[in-house]
C-alpha cells in the first residue's frame, strides 16, 4: 500500500516551517540591510555573519543527540518559543548606542537554537514518511520554505524601507510563535530510550555508535559531506556575502532591488525543488557530479559582466540570473544529497547522523565568508578576480568527483541486489 504524502503531521510541521523560516527570512534581511549601510563593509558584515554561525557547528552534534533521546515535538515547540523570546528581548533593548553588539548576540542566540532545530527538524520527515516519499517530502519542504522565501524578501524590504528594523524584528517574534502553535499539534512516536549511565557517558557512547556508523558502516556518507563542505566554502561565501555586497555596494542599488534579487533566488529554489521532486527515481546518483559542475558554470557570468562597460541594471540582471541558476543547482543537489543521507540511516540515529550533516556542511562556512569578505572588499574594483575564478573552481570540484558518484551508485545497486 502507497504511503499518503501529506499526512496530517507532514502539513503540520509544513505550515510551521513556512512561519518560522518567513519569521527568520524577514529578520535576517532586515538586520543585513541595517549592518551593511551602518558600516559599509563586507568584512564586518561577514565577520558577523561568521561569528554567529560558529555556536551552530559547536552544537549541532549535541542537537542531534538530543533529538534521538528526547520527544521531537516537544523541542521544535520549545526552540520556537525561545526564538520568539530572544527576538523580543533584542527588539526592546536595541538603540543607536549598542545596535551591533544587540544584533551580534541575537545572531549567535538564534544559533545556538539553530544547532538544535535544524537537526531535529530534519530527523522528523524519516519519522513521518518512508521511501521515495522522503525525497519528495524533502522537496516540498523546500518548495514551502522557499515561498517564505519568495515573499518575504519583498515584504521585509518594504516594511523595513517604511518603518525600520524594529517593526520588522516584531513581525518575526509573531511567526516564531505562530510557529510553535501549529507544532503543538504534531503528533510523533516516541520510546523513552533506556539509560542508567550519567549524561557525560551517554554523550560519549552516543558520539561513539553515530561516528562508527558514519565513518566505517556508511562511509559514502562523510564523503558525500566532505565534498559539500569543499563546494560550500566557495558557493555560500559568493552567495552570502558576495549577492548582498554587490547590490548594496558596488552597483550602489537600494534595498528594494536586493529584495527583488532575494525574492528572484526564491523562486529558482521553488523550481529547483520541483525539479528535485521530478526527478526522484529518474536522476541517477553519478549524474549528481554534474549539478555541482553546473554550480560553477552559473558563478562564471556573474564575473564576466563586469568586464564590459555595460549599464548598471544588465549587470544586476546578469547576476541575478546567474545566481537563480546557481540556486536551481543549489537546490537539486542538497535534496538528492540529503535524501539519500536519510534512506540510508536507521530512526535511532537519524539526529545524530542529520547533526553532522549541519556541522560538516557548515565548518567551512565561517572561514569561506571571512576570506570573501575580504577578498570582495579588496579588490572591489576588479571583483571579477573574485567571482570567475571561483566559478572556474567549483567547476572542477565536480567533474573530479565523477568517480565517486559512479562508485556510491554502484554500492546502492549493489545493496538493492542483496
Amino acid at each position: 500500500m502507497t504511503q499518503k504524502l501529506f499526512t496530517k503531521n507532514f502539513v503540520l510541521l509544513i505550515l510551521g516551517q513556512v512561519a518560522s523560516l518567513f519569521g527568520n527570512f524577514i529578520l535576517k534581511l532586515a538586520l543585513s540591510m541595517y549592518v551593511l549601510e551602518v558600516t559599509g563593509s563586507a568584512a564586518i558584515f561577514a565577520g558577523i555573519l561568521s561569528i554567529a554561525t560558529v555556536p551552530t557547528i559547536l552544537l549541532s552534534p549535541f542537537g542531534g543527540i538530543l533529538s534521538d533521546r528526547a520527544n521531537r515535538r516537544n523541542i521544535m515547540v520549545a526552540l520556537d518559543t525561545l526564538s520568539g523570546i530572544s527576538v523580543l528581548g533584542a527588539a526592546l533593548l536595541l538603540s543607536e548606542r549598542n545596535d551591533l553588539t544587540v544584533i551580534s548576540i541575537l545572531l549567535i542566540i538564534l544559533s545556538i537554537l539553530g544547532a538544535f532545530e535544524t537537526p531535529n527538524v530534519q530527523a522528523c520527515i524519516p519519522t513521518m514518511l518512508t521511501g521515495d516519499n522522503i525525497m519528495k517530502g524533502n522537496a516540498v519542504v523546500n518548495q514551502v520554505a522557499s515561498l517564505s522565501y519568495l515573499i518575504a524578501p519583498i515584504i521585509g524590504s518594504i516594511l523595513y524601507s517604511m518603518f525600520g528594523l524594529k517593526l520588522v524584528m516584531y513581525a518575526s517574534i509573531v511567526c516564531f510563535f505562530i510557529t510553535a502553535l501549529f507544532e503543538c499539534f504534531i503528533k510523533l512516536s516516541y520510546e523513552r530510550l533506556p539509560n542508567s549511565q550519567n549524561v557525560f557517558s551517554m554523550i560519549k557512547q552516543d558520539f561513539s555508535l553515530s561516528m562508527r556508523f558514519i565513518f566505517k558502516e556508511q562511509s559514502d556518507i562523510v564523503k558525500m559531506l566532505l565534498l559539500a563542505s569543499l563546494s560550500r566554502f566557495f558557493v555560500m561565501g559568493i552567495t552570502v556575502v558576495g549577492l548582498p555586497y554587490i547590490v548594496r555596494t558596488i552597483l550602489r542599488l537600494n534595498a528594494k532591488y536586493y529584495g527583488a534579487a532575494e525574492s528572484a533566488l526564491a523562486v529558482a529554489t521553488i523550481i529547483g525543488s520541483i525539479a528535485a521532486g521530478v526527478l526522484t527515481g529518474k536522476l541517477k546518483t553519478h549524474k549528481l557530479s554534474l549539478v555541482l559542475a553546473s554550480l560553477g558554470l552559473f558563478i562564471i557570468p556573474t564575473g564576466i559582466a563586469f568586464l564590459f562597460p555595460v549599464n548598471t541594471v544588465v549587470i544586476y540582471i546578469i547576476n541575478v540570473v546567474s545566481f537563480c541558476g546557481m540556486q536551481i543547482a543549489v537546490s537539486i543537489f542538497s535534496i538528492f544529497a540529503v535524501s539519500l543521507i536519510q534512506q540510508k540511516t536507521p530512526n535511532h540515529l537519524i539526529g545524530k547522523v542529520m547533526a553532522y550533516t549541519s556541522t560538516i556542511t557548515l565548518c567551512i562556512q565561517p572561514i569561506g565568508q571571512i576570506i570573501y569578505g575580504f577578498l570582495l572588499d579588496g579588490l572591489s574594483d576588479m571583483i571579477y578576480f573574485v567571482l570567475i575564478p571561483t566559478g572556474i573552481i567549483v567547476c572542477a570540484i565536480g567533474i573530479l568527483a565523477t568517480d565517486f558518484f559512479r562508485n556510491m551508485e554502484k554500492n546502492q545497486e549493489d545493496t538493492v541486489c542483496q
